[in-house]
Formats: structure tokens, sequence, C-alpha cells
């Protein structure tokens, strides 16, 4: 006959209930562990990253216009205005050709202006009549006054022979002294007049230079108006005077065209005067000067220059800076060639430096992965960096010499601290 045990179950029940609570308590710890693991570091391909190493030593800092071209210096370029109204009556040479100083571009035609060089012709040969005219006049006039002259100088020199004479005569006693006073008195006024003949010669001599100056400086408008009217009767052929080639004008002209005076009719440009004008952005222009070194890419070739000018005007984000080329440009450099360029802003020494990174800004804080030295992982750092240049950043804090980073964009990764390579 069994025997009932409640405590036996009691107790059973009780087993039970703890060792279920101890399941409970082991299940919530290892949840707990599990949610606080993190999630294994994400593999990256290694040929994908760009990395590279952080280095001490001269930085030169450069800004970078990509997108630039060449074109003509001021000095090269040979605008060709019209010298009087016309009309184009033939177009010789097309733009693009190379011509020399001496090649005709065009023709132009001009009625009036051939009108006023025949005028202008027969007045300068009126003029030089009408001033060989006046000279003989005053040169008759001046022989009249001359003769005159001769006279009153022969009937002075004779009375003053005759006082003299006299007044020897009048000393012996021969004739009386009234006579020697008369005689004097004769020979001192021949003087006078004597001397008032030779200050009329110089008062005429001079009046004659008077008129004949006015009447050569009618000659010489005459002739001034004459090499005005050659000079735009010669214009109406028009010649490139310079060697080079000839650039279009906005407006092309057409036979038949009406121009008026100080119409541009042609502008030539010298070949080999170019300069590179660059697109460089707003906020990497503020720290050009003129005068900075630069180099210039053709694509063909590196030709070293230097800032000749900055553009206040700011277009689509960009500045333009021309650059003049101190060195020959390549064959195949011609105006509108593409080109890029970079602008050496300043050189900096014993700084610690690295490649600059796809993503970040000068003067901020960056957050790159730093390779681990076996170079089978890397771990998300904050990076401090200075200044910038086109291809390299300056290292305030957060990295050392000799350290490995990634260059490369990895914002596909920002969730991850850390990253495995393979």
């Amino acid at each position: 006959m069994d025997i009932a045990r409640p405590d036996i179950k009691q107790k059973k029940k009780r087993q039970l209930w703890i060792w279920t609570g101890i399941g409970v308590v082991v299940l919530v710890g290892l949840v707990v562990a599990v949610s606080r693991l993190k999630p294994a570091a994400p593999t990256v391909d290694r040929s994908t990253i760009w990395p590279d190493t952080v280095k001490r030593g001269p930085m030169v800092r450069q800004v970078r216009g990509s997108t630039g071209s060449l074109v003509p210096r001021e000095d090269s370029i040979e605008l060709i205005p019209a010298q009087t109204d016309a009309t184009v009556v033939r177009i010789r040479v097309l733009p693009g050709t190379i011509v020399t100083p001496d090649t005709v571009l065009m023709d132009l035609a001009a009625p009036e202006v051939q009108q006023k060089l025949l005028d202008a012709k027969l007045a300068v040969k009126a003029a030089e009549a009408d001033y060989k005219s006046l000279q003989a006049t005053l040169q008759s006039t001046l022989m009249d006054k001359k003769t005159a002259a001769a006279q009153i100088s022969a009937d002075y020199t004779q009375d003053q022979l005759q006082a003299k004479t006299d007044k020897a005569l009048c000393d012996l006693g021969v004739i009386a002294g009234i006579a020697c006073a008369k005689s004097q008195g004769t020979a001192d006024q021949l003087a006078i007049q004597h001397k008032l003949s030779q200050q009329q010669l110089d008062v005429n001599e001079k009046a004659i230079e008077v008129q004949l100056a006015s009447s050569q400086a009618k000659i010489d408008q005459a002739k001034t108006l004459l090499a005005l009217y050659e000079r735009q009767t010669a214009a109406l052929e028009v010649q490139a005077g310079i060697a080079g080639e000839v650039d279009p004008l906005p407006v092309p002209l057409q036979v038949g065209t009406h121009v008026t005076a100080g119409t541009s009719l042609a502008e030539v440009v010298q070949l080999g005067k170019l300069k590179a004008a660059l697109q460089i952005a707003e906020t990497q222009a503020r720290d050009i000067q003129i005068g900075q070194p630069a180099s210039i890419d053709t694509h063909n070739g590196i030709i070293p220059g230097h800032v000749a000018r900055i553009d206040p005007a700011v277009l689509n984000g960009t500045r333009t800076v021309d650059v003049v080329l101190d060195g020959p440009v390549p064959p195949g450099a011609v105006k509108g060639l593409s080109v890029d360029g970079t602008i050496d802003l300043e050189r900096l020494t014993d700084v610690l430096y690295v490649g600059r990174p796809a993503l970040g800004n000068e003067n901020s804080t960056l957050s790159l992965f730093k390779i681990d030295p076996d170079g089978k992982g890397a771990v998300r750092v904050p990076v401090k960096v200075g200044r910038a240049s086109v291809n390299s950043i300056q290292v305030l804090d957060g990295l050392k010499e000799g350290d490995a980073v990634i260059l490369s964009d990895m914002s596909r990764y920002d969730n991850v601290d850390r990253i495995r390579l393979e």
C-alpha cells in the first residue's frame, strides 16, 4: 500500500520553477548579449580603394583651372576701322586666312573721297601759286625801297665829305662861317634820313617775312588736307597691317554693305601671341595674386607662365584668370584650344600632409579610415586638416608620418567604424 507524500510533490514543483527561472534568466542574458554585439566589419575590395601615406616635408599649395582656353593677347590684335564712309565692293580674304602686313583684305568705294582728293590737290597748287605771286610783289617793293635807301646813303656820304671840306676851308678863312654851317646842316639832315631809311628797310623785310609765313601756312593747311584725303583714299584698299590670321567679326560684312567711319572692317590676330584664360572657382580664386607662377597643360606639352590678370566679375561661380605664357607654344596650340592649368599659391615647408581626400574641404575635421599596420583592415579616425592644394592637404591632428589612410569616397560605410580589406 503506497503512502501519500505531498511534501515530495511540492519539492518537485519548486525545483521546476527554479530551473524554469534560471532558464529564463539565461535566455534573457543571451538575448541582451547578442543585442550588444557589434555587426561584423564589412569587407572592402582592396583594388577599389585609393590609399595614401602621410608624409612630412614641403607642400606647394595650388589651385586648378580645369576649364580654360588659349585666347589672343591684347597686344596681338589689330582692329582695322573704316577711315571714312564707304561701300564694300569686293572681299578678297575670308576669316581664318593667314596674311602678311600688305595683304589686301577688301576693297571699298567712296566717290566723295575721290572728289575731295582732287579738290585738295587743286587747293595746294592754288596756294603755292598765291605764295609765289605774293613773294614776287613783295620782293619788287623791297627792291624799290632798297634803291631809294641806296640813293640816300650815297647823298649822305657825299654831304659828309662836303661838310668836312667846308669846315677845313672855314678854319683857314677861305669861306665864310655861314657857308660852313649850312654845309654841316645839310649833312646832319641826310644822316637822319639815312638812319630812317635803314630802319624802314628792316621793318619792310620783317613785314615781308610775316606775309610770306601767312601764305606758307595756307599751303601747309592745304597739304594737310591733301594728306588726309590721300590716306582715306589709300584706306579704301584695306590692308592687314600685321602678319597673322584674319579673325571673324561679330557681324560679317558683305559686298554692298555701307559702312560709316569707325566701323570695324577686319580683325587680324598675330600668331603665337596667346595667353591662357582659366576658369577658377570663386572660393579658390581669393588667394590668387598677380605674378604667381602657373603651368598650362595644352595636352601636347606643359608651358610655364604667370598670372597677369584676375577678372573681378564672377560668372556661374567662377572667375577668369589670365595667364601669360613664358615659354614657346607647342605645335598645334592655336587660339581656342582647350587647356588646363595650375597656379602655385605658396610653398609650405616642413608640414605634415597627405593626398587630398575625395570628400573634404580645407580647415575642417574629416573622418578617414586609417589602414592597420598589417594592412588587413582599417579603422575610422577623426583628422583635422588645414590648408589644401590640388592633390594634397595639410594634416594638423589625428595622423602621424607614415600612417596609411583611404582617400577614396567611403560614404557608403558611414555607419561603420571599421572595415576589412581583401
